[in-house]
Protein backbone atom coordinates (compact mmCIF):
# COMPACT_ATOMS: atom_id res chain seq x y z
CA UNK A 1 0.00 0.00 0.00
CA UNK A 2 1.42 3.54 -0.96
CA UNK A 3 2.26 5.88 1.94
CA UNK A 4 0.12 8.67 1.38
CA UNK A 5 -3.33 5.84 1.19
CA UNK A 6 -2.17 3.96 4.84
CA UNK A 7 -1.55 7.63 6.00
CA UNK A 8 -5.33 8.77 5.06
CA UNK A 9 -6.77 5.11 6.67
CA UNK A 10 -4.91 5.82 9.92
CA UNK A 11 -6.65 9.41 9.70
CA UNK A 12 -9.89 7.99 9.25
CA UNK A 13 -9.42 5.50 11.72
CA UNK A 14 -8.33 7.66 14.38
CA UNK A 15 -11.38 9.86 13.30
CA UNK A 16 -13.74 7.43 13.78
CA UNK A 17 -12.54 6.21 17.12
CA UNK A 18 -12.70 9.96 18.35
CA UNK A 19 -15.89 10.36 16.89
CA UNK A 20 -17.24 7.44 18.55
CA UNK A 21 -15.77 8.56 21.88
CA UNK A 22 -17.61 12.39 21.47
CA UNK A 23 -21.10 10.04 20.53
CA UNK A 24 -21.00 8.37 23.55
CA UNK A 25 -19.80 10.95 26.02
CA UNK A 26 -22.98 13.22 24.54
CA UNK A 27 -25.38 10.29 25.15
CA UNK A 28 -23.70 9.95 28.96
CA UNK A 29 -24.28 13.83 29.48
CA UNK A 30 -27.60 13.77 28.10
CA UNK A 31 -30.02 14.72 31.09
CA UNK A 32 -32.36 11.88 32.59
CA UNK A 33 -35.51 12.72 34.23
CA UNK A 34 -38.34 10.13 36.04
CA UNK A 35 -42.01 11.27 35.29
CA UNK A 36 -43.98 9.06 37.63
CA UNK A 37 -47.74 8.90 37.10
CA UNK A 38 -49.49 6.72 39.85
CA UNK A 39 -53.05 5.46 37.62
CA UNK A 40 -53.88 4.73 34.10
CA UNK A 41 -56.39 6.55 32.75
CA UNK A 42 -56.75 9.64 29.81
CA UNK A 43 -55.71 11.79 32.57
CA UNK A 44 -52.50 10.47 33.31
CA UNK A 45 -52.10 9.27 29.55
CA UNK A 46 -52.39 13.03 28.43
CA UNK A 47 -49.80 13.74 31.13
CA UNK A 48 -47.46 11.94 29.84
CA UNK A 49 -47.87 12.89 26.76
CA UNK A 50 -47.24 16.28 27.76
CA UNK A 51 -43.99 14.94 29.69
CA UNK A 52 -42.41 13.50 26.41
CA UNK A 53 -43.38 16.26 24.03
CA UNK A 54 -41.17 19.10 26.35
CA UNK A 55 -38.76 16.16 26.63
CA UNK A 56 -38.17 15.91 23.31
CA UNK A 57 -38.29 19.46 22.84
CA UNK A 58 -35.65 19.64 25.36
CA UNK A 59 -33.43 16.80 24.25
CA UNK A 60 -33.45 14.97 27.66
CA UNK A 61 -34.34 11.13 28.31
CA UNK A 62 -37.66 10.48 30.33
CA UNK A 63 -37.76 7.46 31.86
CA UNK A 64 -41.71 6.72 32.47
CA UNK A 65 -43.32 4.71 35.54
CA UNK A 66 -46.42 3.74 36.93
CA UNK A 67 -46.87 3.37 40.79
CA UNK A 68 -50.49 1.68 40.48
CA UNK A 69 -51.73 3.81 43.39
CA UNK A 70 -49.43 1.88 45.90
CA UNK A 71 -47.31 3.55 48.16
CA UNK A 72 -45.00 0.80 48.40
CA UNK A 73 -44.28 0.89 44.58
CA UNK A 74 -43.86 4.50 44.92
CA UNK A 75 -41.47 4.33 47.28
CA UNK A 76 -39.48 1.14 45.54
CA UNK A 77 -39.26 3.68 42.24
CA UNK A 78 -38.27 6.71 43.83
CA UNK A 79 -35.22 4.23 45.17
CA UNK A 80 -34.91 2.79 42.24
CA UNK A 81 -34.04 6.19 40.39
CA UNK A 82 -31.95 7.44 43.59
CA UNK A 83 -29.65 3.88 42.38
CA UNK A 84 -29.90 4.92 39.39
CA UNK A 85 -28.46 8.64 39.60
CA UNK A 86 -31.50 10.06 37.74
CA UNK A 87 -30.96 14.26 37.40
CA UNK A 88 -34.97 14.91 38.11
CA UNK A 89 -38.03 13.24 39.18
CA UNK A 90 -41.10 14.51 37.94
CA UNK A 91 -43.71 13.01 40.14
CA UNK A 92 -47.60 13.24 41.32
CA UNK A 93 -46.83 12.15 44.77
CA UNK A 94 -49.84 9.74 46.35
CA UNK A 95 -49.43 11.52 49.67
CA UNK A 96 -48.67 15.24 50.79
CA UNK A 97 -46.95 13.55 54.07
CA UNK A 98 -46.52 10.06 53.29
CA UNK A 99 -44.25 10.60 49.97
CA UNK A 100 -41.80 13.35 51.92
CA UNK A 101 -39.31 10.25 53.23
CA UNK A 102 -38.65 9.02 50.07
CA UNK A 103 -38.63 12.09 47.62
CA UNK A 104 -35.93 13.85 50.19
CA UNK A 105 -33.54 11.10 50.16
CA UNK A 106 -33.71 11.58 46.24
CA UNK A 107 -33.37 15.64 46.91
CA UNK A 108 -30.25 15.11 48.93
CA UNK A 109 -28.80 12.97 46.31
CA UNK A 110 -29.01 16.36 44.12
CA UNK A 111 -31.61 14.93 42.43
CA UNK A 112 -33.94 17.76 41.32
CA UNK A 113 -37.57 17.28 42.64
CA UNK A 114 -40.69 18.70 40.53
CA UNK A 115 -44.43 17.86 41.75
CA UNK A 116 -47.29 17.87 40.38
CA UNK A 117 -51.26 17.22 40.35
CA UNK A 118 -50.46 16.73 44.19
CA UNK A 119 -48.57 18.94 46.33
CA UNK A 120 -45.75 18.03 48.57
CA UNK A 121 -45.83 18.85 51.98
CA UNK A 122 -42.18 19.97 52.28
CA UNK A 123 -40.31 22.70 50.46
CA UNK A 124 -37.83 20.27 48.51
CA UNK A 125 -39.45 20.62 45.20
CA UNK A 126 -37.86 23.11 42.58
CA UNK A 127 -41.51 23.93 41.19
CA UNK A 128 -45.26 22.50 41.93
CA UNK A 129 -47.67 22.38 38.54
CA UNK A 130 -51.20 22.00 39.39
CA UNK A 131 -54.70 22.73 38.88
CA UNK A 132 -56.31 23.87 41.87
CA UNK A 133 -58.10 21.31 43.71
CA UNK A 134 -60.21 22.96 45.87
CA UNK A 135 -61.79 25.17 42.84
CA UNK A 136 -62.55 22.18 40.27
CA UNK A 137 -64.87 20.83 43.05
CA UNK A 138 -66.00 24.06 43.37
CA UNK A 139 -66.39 24.84 40.00
CA UNK A 140 -69.07 21.72 39.35
CA UNK A 141 -70.72 22.57 42.79
CA UNK A 142 -71.42 25.95 41.78
CA UNK A 143 -72.64 24.32 38.45
CA UNK A 144 -75.10 21.84 40.78
CA UNK A 145 -76.04 24.61 42.90
CA UNK A 146 -77.60 26.35 39.87
CA UNK A 147 -79.12 23.26 38.35
CA UNK A 148 -81.20 22.44 41.88
CA UNK A 149 -82.10 25.77 41.60
CA UNK A 150 -83.69 25.26 38.25
CA UNK A 151 -84.87 22.27 38.04
CA UNK A 152 -85.64 20.94 41.83
CA UNK A 153 -87.04 24.42 43.03
CA UNK A 154 -83.39 23.96 45.24
CA UNK A 155 -84.17 20.81 47.03
CA UNK A 156 -81.89 17.43 46.05
CA UNK A 157 -80.60 14.50 47.34
CA UNK A 158 -76.70 13.96 46.82
CA UNK A 159 -74.69 10.93 46.61
CA UNK A 160 -70.96 11.51 46.31
CA UNK A 161 -67.85 9.42 44.95
CA UNK A 162 -64.93 10.35 46.37
CA UNK A 163 -61.21 8.96 46.91
CA UNK A 164 -59.80 9.92 50.34
CA UNK A 165 -58.14 6.43 50.71
CA UNK A 166 -56.49 6.46 47.65
CA UNK A 167 -55.32 10.56 47.53
CA UNK A 168 -56.77 11.87 50.74
CA UNK A 169 -55.41 15.82 50.24
CA UNK A 170 -56.49 15.74 46.67
CA UNK A 171 -59.97 14.16 47.78
CA UNK A 172 -60.15 16.51 50.80
CA UNK A 173 -59.84 19.80 48.96
CA UNK A 174 -62.01 18.49 45.53
CA UNK A 175 -64.86 17.41 48.03
CA UNK A 176 -64.83 20.52 50.22
CA UNK A 177 -65.06 22.51 47.01
CA UNK A 178 -67.81 20.98 45.70
CA UNK A 179 -69.46 21.17 49.37
CA UNK A 180 -69.09 24.66 49.65
CA UNK A 181 -71.04 25.13 46.68
CA UNK A 182 -73.57 23.12 47.44
CA UNK A 183 -74.18 23.89 51.28
CA UNK A 184 -75.35 27.45 50.12
CA UNK A 185 -78.74 25.95 49.17
CA UNK A 186 -80.24 24.44 52.60
CA UNK A 187 -82.84 22.00 50.89
CA UNK A 188 -79.54 19.99 49.82
CA UNK A 189 -79.08 16.69 51.96
CA UNK A 190 -75.55 14.21 51.29
CA UNK A 191 -77.02 11.17 51.99
CA UNK A 192 -74.34 8.83 50.66
CA UNK A 193 -70.31 9.80 50.27
CA UNK A 194 -67.90 6.52 49.72
CA UNK A 195 -64.70 5.80 48.03
CA UNK A 196 -65.13 5.10 44.16
CA UNK A 197 -62.50 6.48 42.19
CA UNK A 198 -61.98 3.10 39.12
CA UNK A 199 -65.08 3.18 36.78
CA UNK A 200 -65.64 -0.56 38.25
CA UNK A 201 -65.65 -0.04 41.35
CA UNK A 202 -67.85 3.50 40.83
CA UNK A 203 -70.00 0.97 38.45
CA UNK A 204 -71.18 -1.10 41.73
CA UNK A 205 -71.07 1.24 44.66
CA UNK A 206 -73.29 3.93 42.85
CA UNK A 207 -76.13 0.91 41.70
CA UNK A 208 -75.51 -0.13 45.52
CA UNK A 209 -76.28 3.42 46.58
CA UNK A 210 -79.10 4.02 44.49
CA UNK A 211 -81.14 0.73 45.81
CA UNK A 212 -80.65 1.71 49.41
CA UNK A 213 -81.69 5.41 48.42
CA UNK A 214 -83.91 6.01 45.84
CA UNK A 215 -84.78 9.20 46.02
CA UNK A 216 -81.27 10.44 45.13
CA UNK A 217 -81.44 12.69 42.20
CA UNK A 218 -78.11 14.16 42.14
CA UNK A 219 -74.52 12.33 42.15
CA UNK A 220 -71.42 13.68 41.45
CA UNK A 221 -67.70 11.99 41.63
CA UNK A 222 -64.68 13.89 42.02
CA UNK A 223 -62.85 12.00 39.31
CA UNK A 224 -63.06 10.76 35.88
CA UNK A 225 -63.53 6.89 36.51
CA UNK A 226 -65.92 7.61 39.12
CA UNK A 227 -68.12 9.58 36.63
CA UNK A 228 -67.77 7.30 33.71
CA UNK A 229 -68.87 4.49 36.48
CA UNK A 230 -71.72 6.81 38.10
CA UNK A 231 -73.34 7.42 34.51
CA UNK A 232 -72.99 3.58 33.77
CA UNK A 233 -74.65 2.45 36.96
CA UNK A 234 -77.03 5.60 36.35
CA UNK A 235 -78.24 3.94 33.03
CA UNK A 236 -77.57 0.17 34.03
CA UNK A 237 -80.71 1.30 36.89
CA UNK A 238 -83.02 2.53 34.22
CA UNK A 239 -83.09 5.97 35.79
CA UNK A 240 -81.73 8.25 33.30
CA UNK A 241 -83.95 11.68 33.42
CA UNK A 242 -84.25 10.89 37.02
CA UNK A 243 -80.60 11.34 38.61
CA UNK A 244 -77.95 13.68 37.23
CA UNK A 245 -74.64 12.53 37.18
CA UNK A 246 -71.70 15.49 37.74
CA UNK A 247 -68.23 15.02 37.48
CA UNK A 248 -64.32 16.09 38.18
CA UNK A 249 -61.80 15.71 35.77
CA UNK A 250 -62.54 15.34 31.69
CA UNK A 251 -61.66 13.15 28.96
CA UNK A 252 -62.94 11.82 25.48
CA UNK A 253 -65.35 8.86 26.79
CA UNK A 254 -66.88 11.79 29.28
CA UNK A 255 -67.06 14.08 26.46
CA UNK A 256 -69.33 11.61 24.49
CA UNK A 257 -71.59 11.21 27.62
CA UNK A 258 -71.70 14.85 27.32
CA UNK A 259 -72.97 14.50 23.88
CA UNK A 260 -75.28 11.59 24.53
CA UNK A 261 -78.78 11.91 23.92
CA UNK A 262 -79.80 9.64 27.06
CA UNK A 263 -79.22 13.17 29.96
CA UNK A 264 -77.34 11.04 32.02
CA UNK A 265 -73.97 12.94 32.72
CA UNK A 266 -75.07 16.76 32.76
CA UNK A 267 -71.61 18.72 33.30
CA UNK A 268 -67.42 18.12 34.43
CA UNK A 269 -65.10 20.46 35.69
CA UNK A 270 -61.36 19.04 33.91
CA UNK A 271 -57.55 20.18 34.48
CA UNK A 272 -55.02 20.38 31.72
CA UNK A 273 -53.24 17.22 31.60
CA UNK A 274 -51.18 17.69 28.38
CA UNK A 275 -50.16 20.83 29.68
CA UNK A 276 -49.23 20.16 33.15
CA UNK A 277 -47.25 16.87 32.18
CA UNK A 278 -45.25 19.48 29.40
CA UNK A 279 -45.08 22.71 31.81
CA UNK A 280 -43.86 20.10 34.95
CA UNK A 281 -40.75 18.64 32.44
CA UNK A 282 -39.87 21.87 31.57
CA UNK A 283 -39.40 23.19 34.79
CA UNK A 284 -37.08 20.10 35.57
CA UNK A 285 -34.91 20.81 32.46
CA UNK A 286 -34.45 24.86 33.65
CA UNK A 287 -33.80 23.52 37.27
CA UNK A 288 -30.74 21.85 35.78
CA UNK A 289 -29.82 24.26 33.92
CA UNK A 290 -29.72 26.67 36.48
CA UNK A 291 -32.26 28.98 35.68
CA UNK A 292 -35.46 30.54 37.19
CA UNK A 293 -38.32 28.42 38.08
CA UNK A 294 -41.70 29.24 38.98
CA UNK A 295 -42.37 27.45 42.60
CA UNK A 296 -45.62 27.19 41.67
CA UNK A 297 -47.96 27.50 39.06
CA UNK A 298 -51.70 26.71 38.58
CA UNK A 299 -53.47 26.20 35.39
CA UNK A 300 -57.28 27.15 35.62
CA UNK A 301 -60.04 24.41 35.43
CA UNK A 302 -62.29 23.71 32.62
CA UNK A 303 -66.09 23.45 32.75
CA UNK A 304 -67.53 21.53 30.27
CA UNK A 305 -71.89 21.12 29.80
CA UNK A 306 -74.43 19.08 27.69
CA UNK A 307 -75.72 22.81 27.36
CA UNK A 308 -72.93 23.66 25.71
CA UNK A 309 -72.15 20.72 22.68
CA UNK A 310 -69.77 22.87 20.69
CA UNK A 311 -67.23 23.64 23.15
CA UNK A 312 -67.57 19.59 24.26
CA UNK A 313 -66.74 18.75 20.16
CA UNK A 314 -63.72 21.34 20.47
CA UNK A 315 -62.57 19.24 23.25
CA UNK A 316 -63.09 15.93 21.89
CA UNK A 317 -60.89 17.60 18.64
CA UNK A 318 -58.07 18.50 21.15
CA UNK A 319 -57.88 15.22 22.33
CA UNK A 320 -57.39 13.33 19.27
CA UNK A 321 -54.58 15.70 18.52
CA UNK A 322 -52.92 15.24 21.47
CA UNK A 323 -53.12 11.78 20.96
CA UNK A 324 -51.62 11.56 17.92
Amino acid sequence: MRPQIRGLWILLGVLLVFGGCDSRKQEQQKKRIAGIVFQEDQFFRLILFGMRDAAKKNGVELLEANSAGRPDKEVQLINTYIAGNVDAIVISPLSSKASVSALTRAHEKGIRIITYNTALDSDIPVSFIESDQFDLGASTGKYVRAYIEKNFSGKANIAILAAHSQVPEQAALRVGGFKSEIAKLTGVKIVAEQDAWLAEQAVRKTGDILTANPGINIVWSMNEGGTVGAAMAVKNAGKAGKVAVFGTDNSEQLANFLLDDDRVLHAVTGQSPFEIGSLAVEAAVKALRGEKVEKKVSLPGVLMSRENPDEVRKFKERMKELSN
